[in-house]
C-alpha cells in the first residue's frame, strides 16, 4: 500500500507522528552529510565541501521545523481523536512557531490571485478575505515582489487604505508575508498578524517558511490538502467562469464584479459565488 493509502486508515495524531518521524530521520541524515562534508573541508584544496556541507546544514534546518510542526499537531489531535475539544488546525502551530498569534498559507497563480487558503483561525480567515475582495495587501505584495515583507501600526493603513482600516477593526496591528518558492514561480505565501506591534522573528519565519514549501507541500510525503484545511476557491473560478460568459466581458471584470457584490453586502465571495451557481443571483 503506498503511503497515501495508508494514512488514509489512520487517525490524525497517527499521521502526523508518522511525518515526524520521517521528517525526524531525514533531518539526521542530512546532519550526517553535513558533518562528513564539514570534515573532508578541513582537507587541503578540499574547501568546496563546506558549501556541500552548508546545503546539508539547511535541509537538516527544514527537516527539523517539518518535524517540529507536525509533533505540535500530533499532540492536539490526539486529544480530539480522544473526543476531547474541536478539530484542530495545523495553521496553528505554524502561527505559534512563527511566535504570532494566527497564520494563513495563500497559494497563488502566476497573476497572484488566490486560488486556495489554509488559516489557523478566523481572524486570519476574516484577513485574507478582506485582500481577497480588495486585490491589495502583503500576500498579493510579498508575492508580486517575491521578497518578505513585515508592516506594523499605522504603516499597514498608509500602505494599504482599505485593507488597514479593515485590518485594524479585526484587531490586528501587525503583519508579515513571505513567499514560497516553487523553481521558477511563487507558488504562495505564509502570512501571519498579531495584536501587537511586536517585532517579527524573522528566522523563525522564514524556517517554517521554506519547511512548508519543500517539506509540507512539495515533498515527498507532502500533504498539499494540510490535512484537509485547504479551501480552495472552486466556486468562485466557476462563477467567475459563468458570470464572464453571461455579461460577455473578461474574467477579471466578472471576479470585480463578484468581489464588489460581497463587499457591498457584507458576505463572503464564496456565498455569492454559490448563488451565482445556483441561479440564485443575477449580476450585471
Amino acid at each position: 500500500m503506498d503511503p497515501q493509502g495508508h494514512e488514509e486508515h489512520l487517525g490524525l495524531a497517527a499521521v502526523a507522528r508518522r511525518r515526524a518521524a520521517l521528517a525526524r530521520e531525514r533531518a539526521e541524515r542530512a546532519e550526517a552529510a553535513a558533518q562528513r562534508h564539514e570534515l573532508l573541508a578541513k582537507e587541503p584544496g578540499r574547501d568546496f565541501h563546506a558549501q556541500i556541507a552548508q546545503t546539508h546544514r539547511r535541509t537538516a534546518a527544514c527537516h527539523r521545523a517539518s518535524q517540529r510542526l507536525q509533533e505540535d499537531f500530533a499532540l492536539r489531535a490526539a486529544q480530539w481523536d480522544r473526543g476531547y475539544g474541536t478539530r484542530p488546525r495545523f495553521m496553528t502551530g505554524v502561527a505559534e512557531a512563527c511566535g504570532m498569534s494566527s497564520a494563513a498559507v495563500t497559494l497563488v497563480d502566476a497573476g497572484q490571485n488566490q486560488l486556495a487558503i489554509a488559516v489557523s483561525d478566523e481572524q486570519s480567515r476574516a484577513a485574507q478575505e478582506l485582500e481577497y475582495v480588495l486585490g491589495d495587501g502583503p500576500t498579493r505584495d510579498a508575492a508580486s515582489a517575491r521578497r518578505p515583507l513585515h508592516v506594523s501600526g499605522r504603516a499597514i493603513e498608509a500602505r494599504w487604505p482599505g485593507y488597514g482600516v479593515g485590518l485594524a477593526s479585526l484587531g490586528l496591528a501587525s503583519v508579515a508575508a513571505l513567499p514560497l518558492p516553487s523553481q521558477d514561480r511563487c507558488m504562495g505565501v505564509l502570512t501571519v498578524f498579531d495584536p501587537r506591534l511586536a517585532p517579527v522573528r524573522r528566522a523563525d519565519l522564514t524556517e517554517v517558511a521554506a519547511a512548508l514549501t519543500r517539506i509540507v507541500l512539495l515533498g515527498p510525503d507532502a500533504d498539499a490538502g494540510l490535512y484537509g484545511e485547504i479551501d480552495i476557491r472552486a466556486i468562485v473560478l466557476q462563477a467567475t467562469g459563468m458570470l464572464s460568459e453571461q455579461l460577455g466581458r473578461p474574467v477579471a471584470d466578472a471576479l470585480a464584479l463578484i468581489k464588489a457584490r460581497a463587499f457591498a453586502e457584507d458576505v463572503s465571495i464564496e456565498t455569492i459565488a454559490r448563488q451565482i451557481v445556483h441561479g440564485d443571483l443575477k449580476l450585471s
